[in-house]
This record gives structure tokens, sequence and C-alpha cells, in this order.
């Protein structure tokens, strides 16, 4: 059998680098973006992976960049396109929150990872996969407590595009997925959070591999549990 290939859209740290690095581990060829020049973990994990994983630079809040990836890439096969995005700029009650943090927000965490998906759909196999990194905090069945309304908003607001994303495209037989990592100890998470990058991310991989060739949309933790929209 070939190698299968991924796309991981944001792999430099955290969850998109630990996605990177098990998907790696499972023998598949690992295609991962970072924004800018620095150097990341994920160039280290390409240093010594021995050709398996190599870098790509991609800001996708940039449509011109999205579309210069699409190109770098025409003529390879993904089996996988799997898009991690999120930023939070704190706590903030809505009534209170800049309209500059709020564009920033959605731009980054919905409307970004969705103009990805349209622009590299035709990458990805037949019956492959694509992803989008959501969180618990985007369901509005989970929402008790209130609180990171923002970040909240945001990924309802992308899990409403995926499903709108879904009908548009029924009869594709790709598998669509919105992924919770559940609380993972990251930026976003904090450092109390219960689980590890390195607990989550197996879970994560498991779920998305359980369901590959299942054409259309679920939403699941890592534990491959629905989550309530």
């Amino acid at each position: 059998m070939s190698t299968k290939t991924a796309l991981i859209v944001g792999a430099s740290r955290t969850l998109g680098l630990g996605l990177a690095t098990e998907y790696a581990h499972r023998g598949w060829d690992v295609i991962g973006t970072v924004r800018g020049d620095g150097r990341t973990g994920l160039h280290d994990l390409a240093e010594a992976s021995e050709g398996r994983v190599t870098v790509e630079s991609l800001d996708m809040t940039q449509p011109a960049e999205i579309a210069a990836l699409r190109d770098r890439l025409a003529g390879r096969t993904l089996d996988m396109l799997f898009v991690n995005a999120g930023i939070t700029r704190g706590d903030v009650p809505i009534g209170d929150v800049p309209t500059e943090m709020f564009v920033e927000v959605m731009v980054t965490n919905a409307l970004s990872p969705m103009r990805v998906i349209e622009s590299l759909r035709s990458l990805v196999a037949p019956a492959g996969t694509i992803g989008v990194m959501s969180s618990r905090q985007g369901s509005l069945g989970f929402n008790t407590r209130g609180g990171q309304d923002v970040y909240r908003a945001g990924k309802s607001a992308l899990n409403q595009l995926m499903r709108c994303y879904a009908v548009r495209y029924a009869d594709a037989a790709h598998t669509l997925l919105l992924m919770c990592p559940g609380h993972v100890r990251t930026e976003l998470g904090g450092p109390d959070a219960p689980l590890t990058v390195e607990q989550s991310v197996p879970g994560v991989a498991d779920t998305i591999d359980r369901h590959s060739g299942e054409p259309g949309l679920r939403y699941l933790d890592h534990t491959g549990e629905t989550v309530p929209w």
C-alpha cells in the first residue's frame, strides 16, 4: 500500500505539532504549515523525520498565501486535510469586546479555516478526510457556565460554517470532522487543564482514523464521543 499523506495547517506547536508528530509516527507523510520564517518545533520534527515531514509557510488569514500553497501542492493527493486554528484574546464580556478583537478572532477561528478547506478540497482524495479543530466551547448544548464569549462564538461559527459546507457538498464522499481535543494544557487551555497534548492527540488521531471512509459531518471529541451542537 502507498504511504498516506496528511496536510496539517497550523502545526508549529502544541496540538498541531502533536498531531503532525502522531501521524508521522503512524507512518504517514506529513506536510505541516507554519506562519512566518521563524524556527519551530515542526522544523525540528522535519529534520529528524528522514523526509517523512515537510514544512510549508502559510498565514491562513491571507487569501493570497492560501492560493500560493494550493499552487505549490498542485498534483499532490491528500488523504487528510486537517486545519488546526484558534486564538483567544482573553475572557472579555461581549459588551466590552473591541470591534477589532471580534473581527480578528472570527477571521482566524472561523473564516480562514473555511477558506483553506474551500481552496484545497480538490487536493483531497475522493474518500479522504477533511477535519477541523473545534472545541467543546463551540457547543451551545455544553455552554452552561458562559465566559470566553468571543472564543465560543468563533468556534460555534466554525461549526455552523462546516455544516453549511457539508450540505453544499453533500454528494462528495469526504469524511468531515469537527474535532474537540478536550481541555488541554495549551495557551488556550491554561496550565491547570487536565490533559497534556500527549494525552489528547492519540485520541484525536484514533477518532479521525476510526471514521475514515465514512462520508458526512460529525462533531466528536478525543474519546470518539459525539458533542452536542
